[in-house]
């Protein structure tokens, strides 16, 4: 499949014509990193918009004893970078892909002029910042004052909302697999504690959990909203 099509399947793209798909894709480099390579530090960091064509990264910070919070997790069609004042706030992050990753990166020069000429992408664009802003707020929140339960449901509810799910007997399965590792690191705790709350989790009724795979009961996802 040739890099038009991938474009367009992302939601920031659906703004343009064909004939701006064509000249998006001029200015558009595209790398394949290997699982688990790190793509960024905060002191490799280097302006430009990414995004990420297939596969899976994971934005995570460390603290001063080296313990990793996973910030985000993106899949495909999400974008991640910072130029000029358009920032999506991860130039303090790591950035390591989870899986092989095809990821593409804008031109500088030429994807500001772009956003120029085309006020419907920058609204786009204005509408994906308003969202992550917002979902940070929302994760800064439930970190602060929820117990683990809360954060492994808000980060569930959160994948759910932005990967897609599907909808069966009264659940919601989240498309995107996940594994115990991943949400500890989203929830900030050892894989342990987390294995043990998801079975708890799952005796209440509120998820329903099989290999890499995850479903929400339906009323979770609706108070989420």
């Amino acid at each position: 499949m040739n890099k038009i099509l991938y474009l367009s399947q992302f939601d920031l793209m659906s703004s343009l014509s064909e004939a701006d798909l064509i000249e998006m894709d001029s200015m558009t480099s595209i790398t394949t990193f290997p699982k688990h390579t790190t793509i960024q530090t905060p002191a490799t960091f280097t302006e430009g918009f990414y995004f990420v064509k297939k596969g899976k990264v994971r934005l995570y910070t460390l603290n001063p004893e080296g313990k990793q919070f996973t910030v985000d997790i993106l899949g495909e069609g999400n974008v991640f970078g910072e130029m000029n004042e358009l920032s999506l706030g991860t130039r303090a992050l790591y950035i390591e892909t989870i899986e092989i990753c095809d990821i593409c990166l804008m031109d500088r020069g030429r994807f500001e002029q772009f956003l120029v000429e085309h006020p419907a992408f920058m609204m786009s664009m204005l509408n994906v910042l308003s969202e992550r802003i917002k979902q940070m707020s929302e994760l800064t929140q439930t970190l602060a004052l929820g117990n683990l339960h809360d954060k492994i449901m808000h980060n569930l509810c959160r994948l759910a909302e932005r990967n897609g799910w599907t909808k069966e007997d009264g659940y919601c399965r989240i498309q995107s697999g996940i594994t115990h590792q991943e949400i500890a690191w989203m929830a900030g705790a050892s894989r342990e504690s987390v294995t043990a709350a998801m079975k708890e989790l799952s005796q209440a009724g509120r998820i329903r959990t099989s290999f890499k795979s995850v479903a929400l009961h339906a009323s979770e996802l609706k108070a989420f909203r």
